[in-house]
């Protein structure tokens, strides 16, 4: 069977497409490719636009290995193919929420921390950082548990290259609310107020569409749990998030793929169509938003200081070149934390993430906003697209060679290697 993604940027044609339905069938199958030279891959719900998940001889399904195994106080184990849109559900009996996420939530639980799936909120890390204990099978067929150390901070955020992860535990907080204020914004007032927005609200993050002074901003605040619901009625809510967000920005896409002339004006009234907003909702039902246009990503972590050099960049590249884009650029916010390959690992972190409908016609759009970032020591999103190497990354994550022992340690025969991890790890 033809495996493809969901961006539409990466297929395969594994020769081996098994299903398995325990742990001891994985490490069988890990064990008997790594006797025989071949090479594993989980590909999740194969959301990532990067090459990072496109299998080579086999590809393991984790469809069933879903679900909730258990809960300690906070902490709750799921098994890795459990979809982050499941977890909800399964939490609350037990009043527990993840304590934040990123605004799709198609990915399995394994697959989004592997990759560095984040939301936004500087006081937040990526949904790796919730990690406190990993099972997985090693290149050798060995089931490994780390829940400490290194080996976890490694683990948390392995890029499928550690082995194939099994189970996750979570560390989850008591489940809550937010109030989302969400309304259209002039640029120029949003970047004369970021400092403020960013360090005083819970979840900030913009949409500017470009050729426009148009914006849209999002502040969430975090409440508890038993704030009575509100905002507008399911009709409004419709129309914005379904007919305006989804249905329209369909229209636009396809009709300036094939005219990109009409882009400015049509950024225009699609940055001006929304309205001011009110929303108190549990917290899942305000982080995530439905995403049906197909597109294409690239999204890069910068130091949270080098923000407005960044974004200033990245306008003058497309006034200068005069791309025509019509899709907004997304700004969100991240702590820093401790993981080794953690687009935010020793440093506060700005995300600049940018798209292209996927029937867009190439262009070196990508690439000239990735040459801004590289500028400011980039870190790309690992499941997103982009062009760095090894030796990239060594100089701007400085746990490289660390977290490579770490690999040699649990695949020595590189039995999880694809071209992508050979391009970014080395071979």
């Amino acid at each position: 069977m033809k495996w493809q993604n969901w961006g539409r940027t990466e297929s395969a044609a594994p020769a081996h497409e098994p299903t398995p339905s325990s742990v001891e069938e994985i490490a069988q199958i890990v064990t008997t490719a790594a006797k025989s030279g071949r090479t594993v891959k989980t590909a999740g719900a194969g959301h990532s636009f990067s090459g990072i998940a496109v299998p080579g001889d086999t590809l393991l399904r984790l469809s069933n290995l879903r679900g909730l195994i258990g809960v300690e106080g906070n902490r709750a184990t799921f098994r890795a193919g459990t979809h982050l849109y499941e977890i909800p559900a399964l939490l609350a009996p037990y009043q527990l929420a993840m304590a934040n996420l990123g605004d799709i939530d198609k990915q399995t639980i394994a697959g989004a921390t592997s990759t560095g799936t984040h939301g936004t909120g500087l006081n937040f890390g990526g949904i790796s950082t919730q990690i406190a204990g990993i099972e997985l099978v090693d290149g050798v067929g060995e089931v490994r548990t780390i829940t400490e150390g290194p080996e976890l901070q490694a683990a948390a955020l392995g890029l499928g290259s550690l082995g194939v992860i099994t189970a996750i535990t979570l560390e989850c907080v008591p489940a809550f609310s937010i109030e989302a204020v969400e309304g259209p914004a002039k640029i120029g007032d949003v970047l004369a107020d970021l400092d403020r927005s960013i360090n005083e609200t819970d979840h900030f993050e913009f949409y500017w569409f470009p050729h426009t002074e148009a914006a849209l901003t999002k502040h969430n605040r975090r409440l508890p749990a038993d704030v009575p619901a509100s905002g507008p009625s399911k009709l409004r809510r419709y129309i914005d998030d379904e007919l305006l967000s989804n249905h329209m920005l369909a229209g636009v896409c396809r009709a300036a793929a094939l005219a990109p002339v009409i882009v400015p004006a049509v950024n225009e009234v699609s940055g001006n169509a929304l309205s001011h907003r009110t929303i108190v909702a549990p917290s899942t039902e305000v982080f995530v938003s439905d995403r049906n246009v197909r597109f294409r990503e690239m999204e890069y972590a910068i130091p949270l200081n080098s923000l407005a050099e960044a974004f200033d960049g990245v306008r003058k590249v497309i006034d200068d070149k005069g791309y025509r884009v019509s899709f907004p650029i997304e700004v969100r916010v991240a702590a820093a934390d401790d993981l080794m390959l953690s687009t935010a690992s020793g440093r506060k972190s700005a995300y600049i993430a940018v798209h292209r409908y996927y029937r867009d016609k190439p262009d070196n759009y990508f690439r000239d906003v990735e040459a801004v970032m590289t500028k400011l020591g980039g870190r790309p999103h690992w499941g997103k697209m982009h062009t760095r190497d090894a030796d990239y990354f060594r100089s701007v994550y400085p746990r490289f060679d660390e977290f490579l022992a770490v690999r040699d340690r649990f695949d020595p025969n590189r039995v999880f290697a694809n071209d992508y991890l050979r391009t970014v790890l080395g071979d």
